[in-house]
């Protein structure tokens, strides 16, 4: 009986009957044992935020390296867009369809061009754009006779930056017979967005008559 009471003793005390020194060697070395698990945890955070991040971007660079391919009905050539980069023959193309729906018109064409047109501006942009073009068709309501032909002028460059294209464009006028000439040019304001071409502005600019 007294074996079992001094066993049942020595089971709820583990430090009974051994020396101060062990019982302080195993509290460090439990310190140490558990100090070593939080600086392994700390590790395996910092480890998984810094796989975090290098996958971040390997996806963003994914994605803009990511290359949209635009191809109209009829059209050729390397028109893309590889993130928000479009392709110089896709800007061509843009600025092809955009002076000829803008600059060339006639009282019975021009809504339905500038319908188009609207189609493409930027959200941020669409009521300055539509207010201005509502313009040239209240003039075109005054003056049913009145008529214009655009064209992008092949002596001069065409300068295009990641935020608008200046074209150097000839106009022809014509109304009630009478035939007027003007050179100057056409900047076309624009952004790509995931993948898409917005217009965001649309200015005629030094505009004088052709002598």
């Amino acid at each position: 009986m007294a074996f079992l009471k001094a066993w049942a003793k020595s089971q709820a005390d583990p430090l009974l009957g051994k020396p101060a020194s062990w019982g302080i060697h195993r509290y460090l070395q439990g310190s140490a044992n558990l100090f070593e698990e939080n600086r392994l945890l700390k590790f395996a955070i910092i480890g998984l935020f810094g796989v975090t991040a290098v996958l971040g971007i390997v996806i963003y660079t994914s994605n803009q390296n990511q290359r949209t391919v635009v191809v109209p009905f009829g059209a050729g050539g390397d028109l893309y867009v590889t993130g928000n980069s479009p392709s110089p023959e896709y800007l061509r193309m843009m600025t092809r369809n955009i002076v000829s729906l803008a600059g060339t018109y006639s009282a019975y064409s021009a809504d339905r061009q500038f319908q188009e047109l609207l189609g493409i501006a930027h959200p941020s942009a669409y009521n300055a754009l539509r207010d201005s073009l509502n313009g040239i068709l209240d003039e075109l309501s005054d003056n049913p006779t009145l008529s214009i032909a655009t064209y992008i002028r092949p002596d001069q460059p065409v300068m295009t930056t990641n935020a608008d294209i200046l074209v150097p464009v000839e106009k022809v006028r014509v109304i009630g017979g009478v035939i007027r000439k003007f050179r100057g040019n056409l900047r076309i304001g624009f952004t790509i967005e995931n993948g898409r071409f917005w217009l965001t502005s649309l200015h005629e600019e030094n505009f004088d008559a052709d002598r």
